[in-house]
């Protein structure tokens, strides 16, 4: 399907003058690890002293669990720094984590009980002990087993320089009203117009990546599931691809009834907003303070914004101590933070460039292509079709919703693809190469070819092998780790994070013996408007 410009003074920019923008687009990861120790059990090891302070340190530092490491890249326009930067966090890592193994896949090892999964701790200051609390009202509401799940997160941003020229094409257009809006709004809006046409054809990501269409029967719990056995201890869905993004893995029921609109970003504050001061009774009878100890930060819908769950955000980096909401308000959306990729499993570090240079395309798509409002209709298709595609996307019978109307994926792929095709030929002409156009090319071969998909081939990898989801991950982490002991250390940047590593630890002993407040009116401060 050709590109749907808004109007044809935005197609002559895009066609014509955008080229000179695209390279200068900012990127950066994050990504989640969970560690394990050589059996292949969740580590109950605190965080490696040699690798810093979790609360502080820029690189490196805890998601939910101790145990579920997340490394950050700092945000960049070159190409390929980002996947440096990965492959030099996880050799740090490796070399600070004694015997203990990087878990290769975004579902999790052999689980036992729900108190064998530690709760990340940061510390005595009131900022550190805002996040363990957070974490432990999160394994109340959701139980800790999901918060065992590990993804990839892509940060996203084109270049400032790319918004005003883009906003004069638009405001040529008399329906656009662009010319009426400050710069930052006309920013804000852009970007909130790419969130809803990525959601709009969010499904297509876990179709290529998801990577997770099997688990470990732990991992169940003695739940009840439709999953089928694919080998004894292994569930699987025959035609699934990301369990991960499933009822299953983070889209869970408790959130289903939260309405948070993308149509603008005033509405999407306020929403999120609302969520923040509104108590539920369900969260009321877990309980707030328990004989001085705290079983999570409020009652309220959702602690805190990041509780709130969704496969893309508008983002800005924010103050110390500001909400992400109040940034957003008074700052407008900085960067899009893109939240669907599984672990891709047959990468050392999770993900590959080929899977960056398809996010690319897909993000530009998203801004060039018209982005009407979102009706409720339609946001109940979307939502329809990425549950569709994460539960049996490699059915070859597979049919989604498009305006109203069933087509096949297949069908809808392919058109989707032509649009792709566009952005992939500017990307290329940005950068001098032809990367973007092959990407797209190679994998516009597995929408009718399902089986050479990340999930296709985890399937058929189990299946060969015929001893399991758990022995398949952990070889791969023995094998990754092996790998990463026998490269040669760059000395300069062991360096660089052995500075960072000292350097946090000196911020966080700096933050607890200079807090004086309170932790209530700590907590209190930080949900003041």
């Amino acid at each position: 399907m050709p590109i749907k410009y808004t109007s044809p003074a935005e197609q002559e920019f895009w066609e014509q003058q955008s080229v000179q923008f695209l390279n200068g687009i900012r990127r950066g990861i994050e990504k989640e690890s969970l560690r394990i120790n050589d059996r292949g059990y969740i580590s109950q090891a605190p965080h490696p002293v040699a690798l810093g302070s979790t609360l502080t340190h820029q690189y490196i530092t805890t998601d939910y669990s101790e145990a579920l490491m997340e490394f950050i890249t700092p945000a960049t326009s070159t190409r390929e720094a980002p996947l440096q930067w990965l492959q030099e966090i996880h050799s740090e890592v490796y070399q600070n984590i004694g015997d203990e193994l990087l878990w290769a896949t975004s579902m999790p090892c052999v689980m036992g009980k729900e108190s064998d999964i530690p709760l990340a701790y940061f510390g005595t200051s009131n900022s550190g002990r805002m996040k363990t609390i957070y974490r432990e009202g999160l394994g109340h509401r959701y139980g800790r087993f999901m918060q065992t799940i590990a993804g990839v997160h892509y940060n996203f941003s084109f270049a400032d320089e790319l918004w005003a020229p883009l906003q004069e094409a638009s405001s040529k257009s008399s329906a656009a009203g662009a010319k009426r809006l400050s710069l930052q709004d006309y920013r804000s809006e852009r970007y909130m117009g790419m969130i809803r046409n990525f959601q709009r054809n969010s499904w297509i990501i876990p179709f290529l990546f998801g990577a997770s269409p099997a688990l470990c029967e732990s991992f169940l719990n003695g739940r009840p599931s439709r999953l089928e056995t694919l080998v004894p201890g292994t569930r699987y869905g025959k035609f699934a691809t990301s369990l991960r993004m499933s009822d299953l893995g983070y889209q869970n029921n408790v959130q289903s009834q939260l309405k948070v609109s993308t149509n603008c970003l005033k509405e999407y504050i306020a929403n999120l907003e609302h969520a923040i001061r509104t108590e539920d009774p369900y969260y009321q009878s877990i309980g707030v303070l328990e004989n001085g100890h705290y079983k999570q930060l409020n009652a309220n819908v959702l602690q805190i914004e990041n509780e709130f769950y969704s496969n893309i955000r508008p983002k800005r980096t924010a103050k110390s101590g500001e909400r992400p909401t109040k940034a957003l308000r008074e700052g407008g959306v900085e960067y899009i933070e893109v939240r669907a990729l599984d672990i891709n499993p047959f990468s050392e570090i999770g993900v590959t460039q080929q899977q960056l240079n398809f996010l690319d395309v897909f993000l530009l798509h998203s801004n060039m292509q018209a982005s009407p409002c979102i009706t409720e209709r339609e946001e109940a298709e979307t939502k329809k079709n990425f549950a569709r595609v994460v539960k049996g996307g490699r059915d070859p019978a597979l049919y989604l919703w498009h305006n109203n109307k069933q087509q096949r994926l297949e069908d809808l792929a392919n058109s989707l693809f032509e649009g792709f095709e566009v952005a992939a030929g500017l990307l290329d002409r940005a950068y001098i190469t032809d990367d973007f156009s092959k990407t797209i090319s190679q994998l516009r071969e597995q929408i009718s070819h399902p089986e050479l998909t990340l999930s296709g081939q985890v399937v058929a990898t189990i299946e060969q092998r015929k001893d399991g989801f758990f022995p398949f991950a952990l070889e791969l982490s023995q094998q990754y780790k092996a790998a990463f002991l026998n490269q040669q250390n760059n000395q300069d940047v062991t360096k660089r994070f052995r500075e960072e590593a000292q350097r946090s630890l000196t911020e966080q002993k700096r933050i607890e013996d200079t807090d004086t407040r309170s932790f209530e009116a700590f907590l209190a401060s930080y949900f003041e408007d």
